[in-house]
């Protein structure tokens, strides 16, 4: 593995702009897009440039700072108006994915300190963007304590198989479950992976074999439905996923086919776990039946690559989530350490202990 590889972010901040790659483009080109407003920002998390719930999170904080011009001497009550214009927007884009929300709130947290005392746009944009760079660098080395906390439940010569992108580009870096991964790889825990292309975006095939193959972990890409017939022949260890809400019992929101995967491991005796950072979860939805699922439009589904796979007037469903059921969960893997049912108990009390060390606060 490269230094580059394993210092990789897709999320840069470049002085007066915010820089993300674009991840539409992938595998084929490394671009790289100018974000210079907060409509910039929330363009490319709506069209899936950056993606991945702890990547929205922090792309937002810095959406945020662009909201805000430092020298436009713009007086408390016309930077407050700003701030909630913009603070409104980001929060439109995405209505899975928690870590927006939790972002969002913390950054208004910063917003109301600093202009208490009669700060104006100035005051405003630099508590803001000390803040943003240190969301920042706390998720990487939240997702490495996440990564050091999955390798433990592995064992020497396992084959995991994972959906979705849940690595560095899902995240400032380093990755959530695909930390996992990685960090079972590098204590010699982990043979190779299976993943999943994940339909209808091929996030799978265009964003975790491209993160695989810079990490030199081995890897082969297989069909969604081919998860079942592996595990069936015993060629499937562990199953790690990640996610992008977590409800207070446990219940688990995360990319489209998921669910079944967790059906087929309970059916197969696979353990399946769950990795995310604790501000993936979200103690006021009591259960997965009050997470929003984000219907995204059908021509997704109806084509690939900008060509027709279904006959013309065909009408598509695009659910771009669904929820696991907390029963179907052997642990959930996250920063403070491995949670295990009853989920109730085991995140409440990791909630209480992470509040003493809450990534997003001023003292991180």
């Amino acid at each position: 593995m490269s230094a580059d590889a394993d210092r990789f972010s897709p999320i840069a901040w470049a002085g007066d702009h915010l820089r993300l790659l674009d991840q539409t483009r992938l595998p084929g080109e490394e671009a790289w897009l100018e974000c210079r407003r907060p409509e910039d920002v929330a363009a490319a998390i709506r069209r899936l440039s950056v993606r991945g719930a702890p990547a929205i999170g922090v792309a937002a904080a810095y959406g945020l700072v662009l909201g805000i011009d430092p020298g436009s001497g713009a007086g408390p009550e016309e930077t407050a108006r700003r701030f909630a214009e913009v603070s409104d927007l980001l929060a439109g884009t995405r209505p899975t994915a928690v870590n927006l929300r939790w972002a969002l709130a913390r950054g208004r947290e910063v917003f109301r300190r600093a202009v208490a005392e009669g700060g104006g746009a100035a005051a405003a944009h630099a508590a803001l963007l000390a803040w943003a760079e240190r969301l920042h660098a706390d998720d990487v080395e939240t997702n490495r304590r996440i990564g050091a906390h999955g390798a433990r439940l592995f064992a020497a010569g396992d084959r995991a198989l994972t959906h979705c992108n849940t690595g560095a580009l899902a995240t400032a870096g380093y990755g959530t479950a695909l930390g996992v991964i990685r960090a079972s790889f590098d204590a010699g825990r982990l043979a190779s992976v299976w993943v999943d292309e994940t339909r209808p975006l091929l996030q799978g095939a265009r964003l975790t074999a491209w993160e695989l193959g810079r990490l030199g972990i081995p890897h082969r890409l297989v069909t969604d439905s081919s998860a079942g017939a592996l595990m069936a022949r015993g060629l499937v260890d562990r199953i790690v996923v990640g996610a992008d809400r977590i409800a207070a019992n446990g219940d688990t929101a995360n990319k489209i086919g998921t669910y079944p995967l967790a059906v087929l491991a309970r059916r197969h005796g696979v353990p399946f776990y769950v990795a995310a950072p604790l501000s993936t979860i979200d103690p006021d939805t009591v259960s997965g039946d009050a997470i929003p699922i984000e219907e995204r439009e059908g021509d997704e589904v109806t084509t690939l690559a900008g060509a027709a796979v279904a006959p013309a007037g065909a009408i598509a469903l695009n659910l771009a989530f669904d929820v696991t059921p907390a029963e179907l969960i052997t642990a959930i893997v996250t920063d403070a350490g491995v949670l295990e049912p009853p989920y109730e108990a085991s995140i409440r009390a990791a909630l209480a202990r992470g509040g003493e060390r809450d990534p997003g606060s001023d003292g991180g």
